[in-house]
């Protein structure tokens, strides 16, 4: 079951344009030219500032639908349960970077990306490595809930590597522990359809409460999705 994003705001010229450039990367259709992307900044403050803080290379927070239902109904839910103490969230960004002391500076949170460069945006505690290398940084049944957002597709890109990254997922997780896993359901960003893979099988599909289902298809151009997986109790 899908429902469609709950409380969804008017959206501003800003976020139509910045959801505009993420459909373009997603479905991999060619940039908009320059004057495009410029051209908004003389009469959008709230976009100039973004373009300003992305040129210095500064946090900001990316205004889409997705982000809201992540940042204001998703994240508020985990960070207000307290059993979620080792928290680990792949991929870093720009747009991530305040994610640790904003939701979770009580608990001890984890990032891990593959490229160095982002080291600036993860937390404190940081791991350079590819998702599907989990397992070497994390002992199994060690981790209470990982977020992974925005991965498959933009580094997952193969079944083995999809395979391999959601295997060690599962192991590396405590029982009962969850996963989160948000995704672009457009056909250029999902590397093997998610029913066909072996180790996403293992986890059971669980009701995320204030969304009122496992699957949530936000109301965004590329169709991102959040999925809720849990790593059962006890395993036959």
């Amino acid at each position: 079951m899908r429902l469609r994003a709950i409380g969804m705001p008017t959206r501003t010229r800003t976020q139509k344009l910045l959801e505009e450039l993420l459909y373009r990367d997603a479905v991999k259709l060619p940039p908009l030219p320059t004057w495009q992307l410029v051209l908004p900044a003389l009469t959008q403050p709230a976009y100039a500032w973004r373009l300003v803080r992305k040129r210095l290379g500064l946090p900001l927070v990316l205004q889409t639908e997705d982000r809201r239902v992540l940042e204001q109904i998703i994240l508020p839910e985990y960070a207000r349960d307290k059993s979620w103490q080792r928290v680990l969230f792949v991929g870093c960004d720009s747009y991530t970077a305040h994610y640790a002391a904003q939701y979770f500076p009580d608990r001890e949170f984890w990032t891990l990306d593959p490229d160095p460069a982002q080291r600036r945006f993860g937390a404190s505690r940081h791991v350079i490595a590819a998702f599907e290398e989990l397992s070497r940084h994390f002992q199994p049944c060690s981790v209470d809930l990982i977020l992974c957002n925005g991965v498959l597709g933009w580094g997952l890109d193969r079944r083995e590597q999809c395979e391999a990254a959601f295997d060690q997922s599962f192991e590396c997780l405590v029982p009962g522990g969850e996963l989160l896993l948000g995704w672009n359901d457009v056909p250029e960003r999902t590397p093997v359809p998610l029913e066909e893979m072996a180790s996403l099988g293992r986890f059971e599909r669980m009701t995320f409460g204030p969304l009122g289902t496992w699957r949530y298809l936000t109301s965004t151009p590329y169709r991102h999705t959040f999925d809720f997986y849990r790593r059962p109790l006890a395993t036959h």
